[in-house]
């Protein structure tokens, strides 16, 4: 068998390849731990997607292949950012779920970058109703999550069935927007308990 016989005879390696970088995987991660970064740091109206995609190493197009917009991407990571700073428990107990959340959530505000992310995100709001409704819309969906919290509690025979279980959610950011609207100190782990019982008095079975 000649040389031509074999080379015709051999398979063809498929030497085509998909043009640019191959799709990042842990790319999202980053791209969000950016801009939640960025919006607790000056909050959403002084972010710009081309600083979000400079500290994830993206380029500004992988960015808006994910999001399109820069509404969506802020909503997006503030999302994340309530999950990671508050996340919502699952402990068994209706007294020990409050507790830890409330725990995460004094902690946060606690913070300089948690107090003054609270304290940006009203100054934001009342300013354009536009970003109101962003935040709003991350709050709302992180609200349906801790609601969760609630209907456990019901399914076991904790608390009422009948409890309006968003003022219950909503408690405690009420307080946090009041403080931080008219200066006043944030509540602190030593008024953790007391929180927690003021809560259970009112929706307990």
């Amino acid at each position: 068998m000649g040389a031509g016989a074999a080379v015709s005879n051999s398979p063809v390696p498929d030497v085509r390849r998909k043009r640019g970088r191959p799709r990042d995987p842990e790319a999202d991660g980053r791209i969000l731990a950016a801009a939640s970064a960025l919006i607790l740091l000056r909050g959403f109206d002084s972010m710009t997607v081309d600083e979000v995609a400079t500290s994830a190493g993206v380029g500004k197009a992988t960015v808006y292949r994910r999001w399109a917009r820069k509404e969506d991407l802020a909503v997006a990571a503030m999302e994340q950012l309530y999950r990671s700073e508050m996340p919502t428990p699952d402990t068994g107990s209706i007294r020990e779920d409050l507790r830890q959340a409330y725990a995460s959530a004094l902690t946060f505000i606690n913070s300089a970058t948690g107090t003054d992310y609270v304290r940006t995100t009203i100054k934001e709001s009342m300013r354009d109703d536009r970003i109101a409704t962003l935040y709003r819309e991350a709050a709302e969906r992180t609200e349906a999550s801790s609601m969760v919290m609630f209907d456990r509690a019901i399914a076991r025979g904790e608390v009422r069935p009948d409890i309006p279980k968003h003022i219950a959610v909503q408690l405690m950011g009420g307080i946090i927007a009041m403080r931080a609207t008219t200066g006043q100190p944030m509540p602190g782990m030593e008024d953790l308990d007391q929180m927690v019982d003021f809560v259970l008095q009112g929706i307990r079975a």
